[in-house]
């Protein structure tokens, strides 16, 4: 098991020893995010679903943001990050939601960012109580590199919130 497995799977047992649930909202990690928790055996006693949101379109239509709702703020900022975790949870009916945006590269992307800066959040059961958000800067523009490290980091985030 590398290392996302292993903090997935320690996600996971966290998760359903607490009967709680998670759901996530990813970008530019591309899947990986959701592919390491679904890969836990059991992880349909915990995981409920998520989806990578890459595109205006799909925040719209599978998010349910509109264009108003987000206007004055860029998409891999931490403000768009905590919007998209706490929206993620609540469509879901999760207790917790996980996001990630960014830019893994090559480029950067279209607001200036360069490439392997990501933004992750975290929005808990308690409103406000466990929410997290942070911002990372690889300095690598490998973009396979940057999906890894985002994953991890966006992995890490969700295991210190639940501890």
């Amino acid at each position: 098991m590398n290392d996302h497995g292993e903090l997935a799977a320690r996600i996971g047992a966290l998760l359903k020893e607490r009967k709680q649930t998670i759901a996530v909202a990813e970008s530019s990690a591309g899947g990986l995010i959701n592919a390491a928790l679904v890969a836990v055996p059991g992880a349909s006693a915990w995981y409920l679903g998520g989806g990578v949101i890459y595109t205006r379109i799909g925040r719209e239509r599978l998010m349910g943001i509109p264009r108003e709702e987000v206007k004055g703020m860029r998409s891999a900022s931490e403000p768009y990050a905590q919007l998209l975790a706490r929206r993620v949870r609540e469509k879901l009916g999760a207790s917790w939601g996980l996001s990630e945006t960014g830019a893994s590269g090559p480029t950067g992307n279209s607001y200036g960012d360069a490439a392997g800066h990501a933004c992750i959040a975290v929005s808990g059961p308690a409103s406000g109580l466990y929410d997290a958000v942070i911002t990372v800067e690889t300095g690598r523009a490998d973009r396979e590199a940057n999906m890894q490290e985002f994953t991890r980091r966006a992995l890490l985030l969700l295991e210190s919130c639940l501890r």
